[in-house]
């Protein structure tokens, strides 16, 4: 009996070199699921014109069309911009996608606000490799979807390449640090911080749900193309929940 294949589209910033390989780690094993990636440039997090223009939806769109053209069944913004943009955006963003392609559309940080609310989430922690002004910013667009972050912790940095460069120790002290505050949900809120493994280890350890980025956005993704979260359980807690989102 053949497998129904699912092809996962992912739109990804240039400079980023974390979530194609964890993408293909957390795929690996599973039958009949693809990812494939259209880059454009993103170089550095900041909130000054030169790097908030990098966003724009022209283009991003472009590289939506040549996902298109692979027949994906599903296509994601995976990256977090939204989150110091404004949800909105994202918002726009996918019905932009979907009416030129018609292919349903996510986005990571629309899928890691799914993922709090799917679990019920009342204490949300947020780890971030971002500057104070970007972070306090992320606090303020999340408080607005009714996400006010309980906790934080962020690396103040802002060249995109060297999040990628971060160690999963730095990364699980955030983690703790933000558990040991009384998150009952932590949010690794960056698709460049090598962290989806975490979860794993540190879900029973400290009793929280870890939702990183780029695990998140393929639990969306996948439940998008009528795909099986399932066998995807051991990347987290979050694959053995529905995000029951139409």
């Amino acid at each position: 009996m053949s497998i129904l294949r699912k092809r996962l589209g992912m739109i990804t910033p240039s400079s980023n070199s974390v979530l194609e390989p964890v993408t293909a780690a957390m795929l690996q094993g599973v039958d009949g699921v693809t990812a494939h990636f259209s880059r454009f440039r993103v170089t550095e997090i900041a909130l000054d014109a030169a790097a908030l223009s990098q966003f724009d939806v022209s283009a991003m769109l472009p590289a939506a069309d040549l996902l298109a053209d692979a027949k994906v069944d599903a296509i994601a913004w995976n990256g977090t911009s939204a989150s110091w943009l404004g949800v909105g955006r994202d918002r726009s963003l996918c019905e932009a996608i979907t009416a030129r392609t018609g292919v349903p559309a996510t986005t990571s940080t629309l899928a890691c606000i799914d993922a709090a609310r799917a679990l019920g989430a009342k204490r949300v922690g947020l780890v971030s490799p971002y500057t104070d002004d970007v972070q306090q910013r992320i606090g303020n667009v999340w408080t607005e979807e009714g996400i006010a972050p309980h906790a934080e912790r962020h690396l103040g940095l802002r060249d995109n390449f060297s999040f990628g460069e971060v160690g999963a120790g730095a990364i699980a002290d955030m983690i703790r640090a933000v558990a040991t505050e009384g998150a009952d949900a932590v949010v690794i809120l960056c698709t460049n911080l090598d962290g989806a493994a975490l979860a794993a280890s540190l879900e029973p350890e400290l009793s929280v749900a870890v939702l990183d980025s780029v695990a998140v956005t393929l639990w969306r993704m996948l439940e998008l193309a009528g795909g099986d979260i399932a066998p995807l359980a051991r990347w987290g807690r979050i694959f053995e929940t529905s995000a029951a989102i139409k």
